[in-house]
């Protein structure tokens, strides 16, 4: 098959999806009529992360499970854009200051096990997740909400503390997931797999040894609200590397490779443009930054955090391990989102060794300094680790530091990050909703989810409710402009590459374009069996 492009609605400041053909078997998926989706996200239960799949805790790849199973009174439409109502049949601020929300549900909504969902439920979710504030962060989410009201059985109007424009777009994430009081408790997690909800599907989840290993979503006969599920049952097949997934694609034991391909893996793909599998390559939104422990010994001296965004050379990293598939990053704000402002590359221009030594030197620093990166093994990608690699060097050939790097599994590196043990750390940021609040407000509002010691008085207390206020995203660019210049001063974090994202799928699935978001969660609903071509 030649090499095919798909327009579709172009949606500001995103790329439009690109699908090219390109070699594979010619089996099909051997789950049956259900669309079987590989990933390596890896889902497991322990004493630190309990309740991977409850909305009050995960923050994570989690979403991706959310998102089939529980219903939200708003939903991002495909491509992006304004979110619509979901559950909702209208939903509006009722006010000029952008404080009171208010949500009308749409008439004979049922969780899956058929019981009612009223307004209550809305509010006992929203309440649940408020005061449960699980350490994950994912409650901060909602943290603008005062109190949550509810008019007979299908009125729910929302009380802020603070003017939030962005409230919408909150209401859209699985935080804000609506949940069955008959079967989640008020102020305690559910622990384990299980999911219930009132969304598109039901789930079953196959373990072993304490971790998933397959999830079969089962179209939810109760389901109503704005989306329309295109397949009867869907499989999601979590895998140990990408090379098993790829595999899996190869021999036909799966339709769908989604996160995360491997840059060799979508280089192949792209290079073969005959066969029967389609790499679809859309707009992303991911980040990826290093996260410093602010009061730390070996980084509590800004010096020594702004000698390392004086030194690391994005472009050269980005060139060595990802090629065209990411592109250097100069702010936690992508470049496609309005409101971005290269602040690190205004502060510090090119690499520079010897401008990194008069920093240090200025601030006596003794040098090399030494420390440890760390970084998840496991949750991003094989090549995260050939990113350290290149961090180590370009650091350490510079004479200033002395670096280590060292891998940890993702369901161990993320409680240890939380709980400050790491100075110097690697992290991905897959964004809630696409405004550029949401790569602010997680990382320095109260209760961030990194549990941050950096705490600026102006971005938290002044910057980021001014950016909140307005609903015209344009004018609220000014304050989130000077965020991000404070940040590149402070350097609590030092941003270093925007992604692409990436899905290769069988010629005979329709829908892989839509079959991620821009925010990189999985919308399983938009996939069907079609014909090959």
């Amino acid at each position: 098959m030649n090499r095919k492009t798909l327009v579709l609605p172009a949606v500001v400041g995103l790329l439009t999806p690109v699908l090219a053909a390109c070699g594979g078997s010619d089996s099909g998926g051997k789950s049956g009529d259900a669309i079987v989706v590989g990933t390596t996200d890896r889902f497991t239960a322990s004493s630190d992360a309990p309740a991977p799949f409850d909305p009050a805790y995960t923050y994570d790849s989690g979403w991706n499970v959310l998102r089939q199973v529980v219903q939200t009174l708003m939903v991002q439409p495909r491509g992006g854009g304004d979110p619509e109502p979901e559950a909702a049949e209208d939903c509006h601020f009722t006010d000029k200051g952008n404080e009171r929300y208010a949500c009308k549900l749409r008439k004979g909504l049922q969780f899956s096990n058929g019981d009612p969902l009223t307004a209550a439920d809305v509010k006992f979710s929203i309440d649940r997740a408020i005061a449960i504030n699980d350490d994950s962060g994912v409650a901060g989410l909602l943290s603008t909400v005062d109190t949550v009201e509810t008019q007979g059985d299908n009125e729910v109007i929302f009380h802020l503390k603070t003017a939030d424009a962005t409230f919408p777009f909150k209401l859209s994430t699985p935080v804000a997931g609506i949940l069955n009081s008959k079967q989640y408790e008020k102020k305690k997690l559910r622990e384990g797999f299980q999911v219930d909800g009132s969304g598109p599907y039901t789930m079953q989840a196959e373990v072993k040894n304490n971790e998933v290993t397959k999830i079969t979503f089962t179209k939810n006969p109760h389901y109503k609200g704005l989306l329309t599920p295109k397949n009867d049952k869907a499989v999601m097949e979590s895998f140990s590397d990408a090379a098993a997934m790829s595999t899996a694609l190869d021999k036909g034991d799966i339709d769908v490779m989604a996160r995360t391909l491997t840059p060799d893996q979508i280089n192949e793909l792209q290079n073969n443009t005959t066969g029967n599998v389609n790499l679809v390559e859309m707009p992303g939104l991911g980040i990826r930054y290093l996260g410093f422990k602010t009061d730390a010994p070996t980084v509590k001296n800004k010096a020594v955090r702004q000698a390392m965004a004086q030194l690391i050379d994005r472009d050269e990293l980005v060139s060595k391990v990802y090629g065209s598939q990411a592109q250097s990053l100069y702010s936690l704000v992508p470049a496609t989102i309005t409101g971005h402002s290269n602040s690190f590359f205004n502060k510090y221009g090119n690499p520079s060794v010897d401008q990194a030594r008069t920093l240090l030197a200025q601030a006596n620093i003794t040098t090399p300094v030494k420390m440890t990166l760390h970084y998840t093994t496991d949750h991003y990608g094989a090549a995260t680790a050939k990113e350290f690699e290149v961090l180590k060097k370009q650091l350490n050939d510079s004479g200033l530091f002395d670096v280590s790097i060292e891998g940890t599994a993702w369901d161990k590196f993320r409680p240890a990050e939380l709980k400050g043990q790491y100075d110097v750390f690697g992290m991905g940021w897959f964004p809630d909703f696409p405004d550029a609040d949401n790569f602010l407000s997680p990382f320095f509002g109260k209760d961030n989810f990194l549990n941050l010691p950096y705490a600026n008085s102006e971005i938290r207390n002044t910057l980021i409710p001014q950016s909140q206020r307005e609903a015209d995203r344009l004018t609220a660019s000014k304050s989130i402009a000077d965020i991000q210049d404070k940040i590149a001063e402070d350097v609590p974090i030092l941003p270093l590459w925007q992604g692409k994202q990436y899905i290769a799928a069988r010629d005979d699935v329709m829908g892989s374009e839509y079959a991620m978001s821009t925010s990189s969660d999985l919308q399983l609903w938009e996939l069907s069996r079609g014909v090959s071509g």
